[in-house]
């Protein structure tokens, strides 16, 4: 299900502003948790998707940060909410595919006590490699990564984040032996690549695109399903001999499970009109990430199929967080 199919999802029926809303939903404002701290890509697709969800709902959408523990502790203050459509979480790859896997102990099942409402962006991530390395083909940083077991690091943007689990999933697939250093934050891991202090990292294309045009670091491959338009002249992941590799970092919108049917469908038809209103796709696109839509249906099989993959790909890797 990727961002283009995801983006075409349920756009042919007219939406619920065009409508009488149901009785109750909603009757107040409505209270949006982001599970990390302000200012990240995740924070930011929120407000902007918040803003149109307001207008179409007719009530205000207040974004709240909670932060920590893996985005876990905001997962944790919705599951735990009422479930009557006034509470809603952006959640993305960590917290609903992969943390259940790697955290030992959780205070909130994903799958039992949060119930799926729209996908809402997608953001495609690359392979960039130091400089110092002199490769400029995936096949190239490969050869060397196998003449070298254990000597070469990879950075991420904390341990067991998406950029830190899809590298291990590219890892797993070239058979190659490297040592993950965790960072708190992107910025600072591509700091150290471009200092080669690491060697390799995935990272946002959006975030990482000034410094691939700038000649500060080298993209290898971008691990979408495709070429991406920020850098058009890089291999795709399939293009660069890996398919088992793709890997695209998502944030969806889920709400407490029990949540009225009437009310979920309501806030679905809110963030499905709100990331394909042009000016709100727009902004999205200027923040980073392709704003993408599904059902309810599609969005719950779709989080089945990454639980499965990423699960997969952690226990391989052996990732775990106390």
């Amino acid at each position: 299900m990727n961002r283009r199919l995801l983006l075409a999802a349920g756009l042919a029926a007219p939406f619920a502003r065009a409508h009488a809303q149901p009785a109750g939903s909603p009757n107040r404002p409505i209270r949006f948790v982001v599970p990390f701290v302000a200012g990240g890509s995740t924070d930011v697709a929120a407000r902007i998707i918040a803003d149109r969800m307001g207008e179409t709902l007719g009530q205000p959408v207040i974004v709240e940060n909670r932060g920590g523990s893996g985005g876990n502790i905001g997962g944790d203050i919705v599951a735990k909410a009422p479930p009557d459509g006034h509470t809603i979480l952006m959640s993305v790859t960590g917290l609903l595919a992969t943390n259940k896997h790697i955290y030992r102990q959780m205070a909130f099942d994903p799958d039992r006590d949060l119930a799926p409402v729209s996908m809402a962006y997608t953001a495609d991530m690359a392979i960039v490699v130091t400089n110092r390395l002199g490769t400029r083909t995936l096949a190239e940083f490969v050869t060397l990564a196998k003449a070298n077991p254990g000597k070469f690091s990879f950075g991420s943007s904390g341990h067991g984040a998406s950029t830190h689990t899809a590298a291990e999933l590219f890892r797993q697939q070239a058979g190659i032996d490297m040592v993950h250093v965790p960072y708190r934050g992107s910025g600072a891991a591509m700091n150290d690549l471009i200092s080669g202090n690491i060697e390799m990292m995935l990272v946002q294309i959006a975030g990482a695109a000034g410094s691939i045009r700038a000649g500060q670091v080298t993209a290898l491959a971008a691990t979408g399903p495709r070429r991406h338009p920020l850098i058009p002249d890089v291999p795709s992941i399939a293009e660069a001999g890996y398919p088992q590799a793709e890997a695209t970092s998502w944030g969806c919108v889920m709400v407490p499970a029990g949540t009225p049917a009437p009310a979920v469908l309501r806030l679905s038809q809110a963030v499905r009109e709100a990331v394909v209103h042009p000016p709100v796709a727009q902004r999205l696109e200027g923040a980073g990430v392709d704003g993408a839509a599904s059902t309810p249906e599609e969005l719950a099989a779709f989080l089945r199929a990454e639980s499965e993959k990423w699960g997969r790909v952690v226990r391989q890797a052996g990732i775990r967080v106390e």
